[in-house]
């Protein structure tokens, strides 16, 4: 089996040394560079990387993914797309050849999108799908996605793992006019609808993030529950923003009754009633969360559902309403998730005196 890999770049000199040792299991690399002005391709053709410039404009993501593809020699067997940005975990390329099925043509594997303040424990993380056979082709300005030409098969191969290094210096100032853009040439796609009202939601433009999700959630195509839920999510969070916390309580719901099986509706809905002062509907919402046990394992996850915020959350609301030893209990959970944050150690601290107290 002939694997090459293929990428796209653009003066990540800072990147060449680590995502090339993590690639060299493939049989040929290929890049494409978009207009570095550092020592970038430099940096790759020392490490033997296959090396053309070219230059999008306008810019778009699919065009330069499909640039990028066609560099790769037409006898490849498997295209391993990824970002400098990107390290995958060493023996991906042994467990393809073990693992692949004769009629896979894509394979999924584990994508860590984000890491912990250590840098080490995953934050968040789901299933990425880029590494395919022939007959594939990149489509959308931005959030671009795999277009198969024939029918396709999948196939996850547990053990493979992509980490993402984020480069946080990076400007993401082009996604939302590219967003815009994709949603003009294509308006009933639910994907770039919803990745344009979340990005609305970013900018704090919210009545354009409250429309693009409404429109989102009325589109034929936007079955897919978890992110229908996120849709509702966002809308949530806009409405907080604007003052209308009716809204937003009634589109916290709606996302708990579409994807009961997430934490995420739950818990943002206790974060509202915890801004308006209801602590016994936190604690209610908060058990809903905490009977959820599993993450999600799409993109759609949110780092606040799983680490400490939803335990010291807890522990706060229990202290207010008197009930300490629930929030000892918690704020140690708390604790456990975030051992270095000082503030829950000085809560555990007044959180036990309290109790103390109260037993005299």
């Amino acid at each position: 089996m002939k694997i090459c890999v293929y990428a796209i770049t653009k003066n990540e000199s800072k990147h060449v040394k680590r995502w090339y040792e993590s690639m060299k299991e493939a049989d040929d690399i290929y890049v494409l560079d978009t207009g570095s002005t550092d020592d970038t391709v430099k940096l790759l053709k020392e490490l033997g990387v296959h090396v053309e410039t070219k230059i999008i404009n306008p810019w778009r993501f699919d065009v330069a993914r499909n640039e990028s593809l066609k560099l790769v020699p037409d006898d490849t067997d498997l295209y391993v797309c990824t970002d400098l940005d990107e390290v995958f975990a060493k023996g991906w390329r042994k467990l393809i050849e073990e693992k692949m099925n004769p009629d896979t043509t894509r394979i999924k594997y584990l994508y860590n999108w984000s890491f912990k303040d250590d840098g080490i424990t995953p934050a968040t993380t789901f299933y990425l799908d880029k590494i395919h056979t022939k007959g594939y082709h990149w489509t959308h300005p931005v959030h671009e996605v795999l277009m198969p030409e024939g029918k396709e098969v999948f196939q996850l191969i547990d053990g493979i793992v992509l980490n993402h290094h984020q480069d946080f210096g990076k400007s993401r100032n082009s996604y939302l006019p590219l967003l815009e853009l994709s949603v003009k040439e294509d308006p009933d796609d639910d994907r770039n609808v919803h990745y344009l009202g979340r990005e609305y939601m970013y900018y704090n433009r919210n009545y354009d993030a409250i429309k693009t999700l409404h429109k989102h959630l009325t589109l034929p195509k936007a079955t897919w529950k978890d992110e229908r839920c996120a849709s509702m999510r966002y809308m949530g969070r806009c409405y907080h923003r604007l003052g209308f916390n009716e809204e937003a309580e009634m589109w916290f719901k709606k996302a708990e009754q579409e994807a009961p099986y997430l934490r995420e509706g739950y818990i943002e809905l206790a974060g509202l009633y915890n801004e308006l002062k209801k602590p016994e509907k936190v604690l209610e919402e908060l058990d809903k969360a905490f009977k959820i046990t599993e993450k999600s394992q799409y993109y759609l996850n949110e780092v606040f559902a799983w680490d400490s915020f939803p335990y010291d959350l807890y522990a706060i609301n229990a202290y207010n309403l008197g009930k300490y030893k629930q929030a000892i209990i918690y704020n140690q959970k708390a604790i456990e998730l975030n051992p270095d944050e000082e503030r829950l150690k000085n809560n555990q601290k007044y959180y036990e005196e309290a109790l103390k107290k109260a037993n005299e």
